[in-house]
């Protein structure tokens, strides 16, 4: 029999999905089985549990035909385990490396009804909160098993289903399932601690319960909250049906905190309705109060307990205002101190600040779209190709760039401009309906009401991003990311090209934001460009038609500054055979370092300067990168794509990727140099491997992209259409 059935509900978890499932079938411990529940999701969840089903035998993929809920597909989930234990394991939560041999050994030693595992709470801001575990038991149990009269205190552990191993038989035999509604865990997790004879606790941390920025109920505001008075109501129920009523007080006390924690949660009860929630917690205190009285916690807690029981809403209202007031008058300390400081350090920008807060109180003009890309670094990327479309298809919109001074010279002719730094520029950002970036405007612009936001990006994601960062120090280096999200919480729109990057946008970024995921802008000249458009350009370059073009376009590592390309140019150059050409091309946070040649001096030239990578993509053969986007934009083209990886192991650790490009590659795969001479010496880069590779890479990441991913963003977002 297996072990261990983890059952993993997935409803608008497509961010998260993928760490979790990793997180289970990662642990050097084999025995389990994944039941993943897709509830109906309209995201990609259900899409990526298939995947796994269809990798690893493990896993098994249900889909269900409409949404129920999380209790119930938990219940569908139980129905198909087939685990002598079942832990419910919520799809954007992940288990902590290595704890699950740990988990299966106190299992397979004492065998208890429920075993309690410990966890942290993961914040965004890459925070740890740890749990009540060394509170509630400042002596860890070990493998002493007990009954929940035994130790009453088990009750102040967080009642979830995911912190918990239940043994499956046990669950079924008592009959309990998860009911609908919010709050599900309560009639789940106390009543099972309740009927059981052998609760064990392992006292080691094996769960990272996620505290999401965005999408998850504690931060949803609504009158939804008030089910939790009739889970409870189910709790006191059991009670009576099972005769436990020395637990009694124990479990009215852990119900009146809960309450408690619902109500002073701003973000949960909106203050109309307050009042309301109050007065049945006060009816809920008198109706199941036990007859012998209950421990009634001491300090401020006591007192509140004692207001519910009153029934005096307005003094529990005017003492939870007191201290509300008090951690404000301390917010405002922590943020105008710092402001002030930053503030006195520029005169001139002190100046060129109050005048776009003057601008801002002008109307917005309503035809006016800001562009800018690569921080000012000129005409390029996504932003570039929506605003070549919106010129065509929305001709009453007015687009302004904001360029560096140095890169003026480099935008098209005809295209309108403001250089960064200048007033002219700090009146545009103001006033303009629509802004469009592929990076993010600087933390002072303002999101204007009656403003659009479009952030499009610039790569699919390989190298994680965002929030996900704050897990690797090196890559993360001076990052603030709580400005990172107030920029993001400026965003209305967030251009993807696949599924994927949707996928990592909305854990990395979790916003408000409205996903277009359309395909990249940028990569419509890819597939519409002519084999006339090819040829002029590669003679631009000084390129044959015979030659064999192999672009190398590596990306940035902040942990090895300075670094140049790991080979040998020439021996490169001797591998490719007399025909080959090698271009080379520096990651964009390097163009200041650029040097580039004369075109056509040697068979190895530098491309740095060059403005449109576009360009270098329609002129090369093959592609040579190591976990640069630039493979998926490249295999738009369906030509070959080497992955030359000799630091793999180190950037992974390093900087953190999201999938393991060695193992799904878009092409061969190199990890030295000696592979990498032996791939286009042996002609492997064109081989039938290579090329069902090439095909599943672009099946994965390059399905949208046919040439009108630019007209999509405009239509949906200058011209208020469908995409």
């Amino acid at each position: 029999m297996t072990l261990i059935s983890f059952v993993v509900p997935a409803f608008r978890v497509q961010g998260y999905l993928r760490e979790c499932l990793d997180s289970i079938l990662g642990q050097p411990f084999g025995d389990l089985e994944v039941v993943g529940v897709d509830d109906a999701s309209p995201d990609g969840s259900g899409e990526i549990l298939a995947e796994y089903a269809a990798r690893d035998p493990r896993v098994r993929a249900v889909r269900l035909a409409e949404n129920v809920g999380l209790g119930p597909a938990r219940n569908v989930g139980l129905d198909r385990a087939v685990g002598e234990y079942v832990w419910f394991v919520d799809g954007d939560d992940w288990l902590v490396p290595g704890c699950l041999p740990h988990v299966a050994d106190r299992l397979t030693a004492t065998r208890p009804d429920v075993l309690i595992v410990d966890h942290v709470r993961a914040h965004w801001d890459g925070t740890g909160t740890r749990s009540a575990m060394a509170d509630v038991f400042p002596t860890p149990p070990g493998e002493t098993t007990f009954r929940l009269r035994d130790r009453p205190e088990t009750l102040r552990l967080l009642h979830t289903a995911w912190n918990r191993l239940v043994r499956r038989r046990f669950l079924v035999d008592l009959g309990l399932r998860f009911e609908p509604g919010w709050y599900e865990d309560v009639p789940f997790s106390y009543p099972v601690l309740m009927a059981a004879d052998r609760i064990g606790v392992l006292d080691q941390v094996c769960l990272n319960y996620r505290q999401r920025r965005t999408g998850a109920i504690t931060r949803t505001r609504g009158d939804r909250h008030f089910e939790v008075f009739a889970q409870w109501h189910r709790v006191f129920r059991l009670m009576d049906r099972w005769d436990v009523t020395d637990l009694r007080p124990a479990v009215f006390e852990r119900m009146i905190w809960h309450y408690l924690t619902v109500l002073g949660n701003g973000e949960r009860i909106a203050p109309e309705l307050r009042p309301v929630f109050f007065a049945q917690i006060h009816a809920d205190f008198h109706r199941f109060r036990p007859s012998g009285g209950y421990p009634v916690p001491g300090g401020v807690e006591g007192l509140k307990h004692r207001l519910v029981a009153a029934g005096r809403w307005h003094t529990f209202s005017a003492l939870r205002g007191a201290n509300q007031a008090g951690d404000a008058v301390r917010q405002v300390r922590r943020r105008v101190l710092p402001v002030a400081r930053r503030a006195a350090r520029s005169g001139r920008e002190a100046v060129l600040r109050e005048y776009y807060r003057a601008e801002l109180r002008r109307p917005i003009d309503p035809t006016l779209a800001v562009y800018a890309a690569y921080w000012y670094r000129g005409y390029a990327c996504n932003p570039a190709a929506i605003h070549a479309a919106a010129r065509r298809l929305a001709p009453q919109v007015r687009g302004v760039w904001i360029v560096r001074r140095d890169r003026i010279d480099t935008l098209p002719p005809g295209v309108e401009y403001v250089v960064a730094g200048t007033p002219a520029c700090y009146r545009a950002l103001a006033r303009a309906r629509w802004l469009v970036n592929n990076v993010n405007f600087p933390d002072f612009v303002r999101k204007r009401p009656g403003s659009v936001h479009v952030q499009t990006h610039h790569g699919t994601p390989l190298k994680v991003m965002g929030l996900d960062q704050q897990r690797y120090p090196i890559g993360a280096l001076g990052m603030d990311f709580g400005a990172l999200l107030r920029r993001v919480d400026r965003w209305d729109f967030s251009v993807t090209s696949n599924s994927f990057s949707t996928q990592m946008w909305e854990r990395a970024y979790p916003a408000a934001y409205t996903t277009l995921e359309a395909g990249y802008p940028r990569n419509d000249r890819l597939v519409t460009a002519t084999p006339a458009e090819v040829r002029r350009i590669r003679a631009e370059l000084g390129l044959d038609p015979a030659d064999l073009v192999v672009l190398y376009a590596p990306t940035h590592r902040e942990h090895l500054p300075g670094w140049r390309p790991p080979f040998d140019p020439d021996r490169f150059l001797d591998a490719l055979g007399p025909t080959g050409r090698l271009l080379m091309r520096s990651h964009y946070f390097h163009d200041r370092e650029r040097r580039p040649r004369p075109v056509g001096a040697a068979r190895l030239l530098d491309v740095s300067a060059h403005d449109q990578v576009e360009d270098l993509y329609l002129a090369a053969d093959v592609l040579v990168t190591d976990y640069s986007s630039a493979m998926f934009d490249y295999a738009v083209l369906d030509r070959p794509v080497v992955v030359y990886a000799p630091d793999w192991a180190a950037y992974r650790v390093a900087r953190g990727v999201y999938f393991d490009v060695t193992a799904e590659p878009p092409g061969a795969v190199a990890l030295d140099f000696p592979a990498l001479l032996e791939v286009f010496r042996s002609g492997a880069h064109r081989s039938g491997a290579a090329e069902e590779a090439r095909r599943a890479f672009r099946a994965r990441f390059c399905a949208l992209d046919d040439g009108h991913a630019a007209e999509r963003v405009v239509r949906r977002v200058f011209l208020d259409g469908p995409a």
